[in-house]
């Protein structure tokens, strides 16, 4: 098959990227029927958000129930359950 260099415009930022033959061909070896809807920099951003790997994580400030120290966690505490610091965690989960 020949393939020629087409131009895509990126579902993400609205710019436009070149989807060179070679890509396409590549596409094609390995079975992919959809051409790509990102330009190359918004992929990886977009892989790294899912990786976890993005944005800093939203952290709250938290007193430990076991200990009493301040602390961040990476969730919303929720009432109905303690909250511990990470040594405290670790023995915790040592216990169960």
């Amino acid at each position: 098959m020949n393939f020629a260099d087409r131009t895509l415009k990126c579902r993400e930022c609205g710019g436009d990227f070149v989807f060179t033959a070679g890509e396409q061909a590549f596409f094609a070896e390995k079975g992919l029927l959809n051409d790509p809807q990102r330009f190359p920099e918004c992929r990886l951003v977009r892989r790294r958000q899912q990786n976890g790997n993005g944005p800093a994580r939203e952290m709250h400030s938290v007193v430990c129930a076991q200990c009493g120290t301040n602390t961040t966690v990476p969730f919303l505490p929720r009432l109905d359950r303690p909250v511990y610091c990470s040594s405290c965690f670790d023995q915790v989960r040592a216990r169960t």
